[in-house]
């Protein structure tokens, strides 16, 4: 196992061309300044120590061509652990599709998008190594580490942008697959919360519904009821952190297996038969291509959460009949 070595950085500052264009400030830094924690970032972006064109921005501020960044000093990983061969062969196994500008893959639970804060790999990095042709390879949205499903990365940043603009345009169209715990007899509802992200100790993000957050709408629908759970269809129609579990909370029906934002004691009941994470699947995700041509992507529900809804789900009916 390699030993980490850390060097300081000296301050630099950094042209932004159209290859770099797009992309958020955070993502830019996690790559100028490899190993630095997430939380570290946001505390020198909060602090003004990043400077785009000599001035402050957001955590979620697109660079520009021609932007030049002001990288301050800090503490890097010079000697980063690659990631584990079999590991990495394995994330391509869940490869559903690929062309010369996407990737889309079923991301397993369990793994988070990008590594840092604690994660020494994540999707990226795993890709990265078992494919170097992949060097440029980035997200174009986010999943969170337990969530399982379609997940699209962009191997071009032209093709970044471009699926950058059809999620601003809402022409993305996302559908989840949630279990929630209770009775669902509200039909097809839209949850129209504002969510507002706060950060706990040590950078954690806990989020809340309040009329000083931003913007998020989700649509539910009923897909099947298990007596005191209800399988639910998901769609999001904004891309807010954790708004599809914080929409469900909000409406009284939190996912099973949710430790954030969930019932506890509905959490343990799940686990004892069987459920031992978030019950919260990404069904599909569809996008016009360059044509105007639609292009649709489905995984099917991972094994431990179809599990549970054919074996865990059936026992404990019989325990609650019994």
């Amino acid at each position: 196992m390699a030993e980490p070595k850390f060097e300081v950085a000296k301050v630099r500052k950094v042209q932004v061309d159209a290859d770099k264009s797009g992309q958020r400030i955070d993502n830019f830094l996690r790559r100028e300044l490899p190993g630095v924690p997430r939380s570290r970032l946001y505390r020198l972006l909060r602090r003004g120590e990043v400077r785009v064109n000599g001035g402050r921005v957001r955590a979620d501020y697109r660079l520009q061509d021609g932007d030049e960044v002001r990288v301050p000093p800090a503490w890097i990983n010079v000697a980063r652990e690659a990631p584990p061969a079999s590991q990495s062969a394995a994330m391509l196994d869940n490869v559903l599709y690929e062309d010369k500008r996407l990737l889309v893959i079923d991301k397993p639970s369990g793994t988070a998008v990008h590594g840092g804060s604690g994660i020494s790999h994540g999707v990226i990095e795993l890709l990265r190594h078992a494919r170097p042709d992949l060097h440029d390879l980035s997200l174009v949205h986010r999943l969170d580490r337990e969530t399982s499903g379609c997940l699209v990365l962009a191997k071009r940043r032209s093709a970044l942008r471009a699926l950058h603009a059809h999620f601003r345009e809402g022409r993305v169209e996302k559908n989840y697959l949630g279990l929630a715990i209770g009775d669902w007899q509200l039909g097809e509802q839209l949850i129209d919360e504002p969510l507002l992200v706060r950060h706990r100790k040590g950078g954690e993000r806990h989020v809340i519904v309040s009329h000083e957050g931003k913007s998020a709408q989700t649509r539910f629908r009923l897909s099947r009821t298990f007596s005191r759970y209800s399988l639910l269809q998901c769609s999001p129609l904004t891309g807010r952190t954790h708004q599809i579990r914080v929409h469900a909370q909000s409406a009284g029906f939190p996912l099973a297996g949710d430790e954030r934002y969930g019932d506890a004691d509905a959490n343990r009941e799940a686990k004892s038969f069987g459920l031992r994470r978030l019950f919260l699947h990404a069904q599909s995700i569809a996008f016009p291509d360059d044509h105007g041509n639609e292009m649709h992507f489905t995984a099917p529900l991972a094994d431990d959460l179809e599990r549970f809804l054919t074996v865990g789900l059936v026992a404990a009916c019989r325990a609650m009949r019994a």
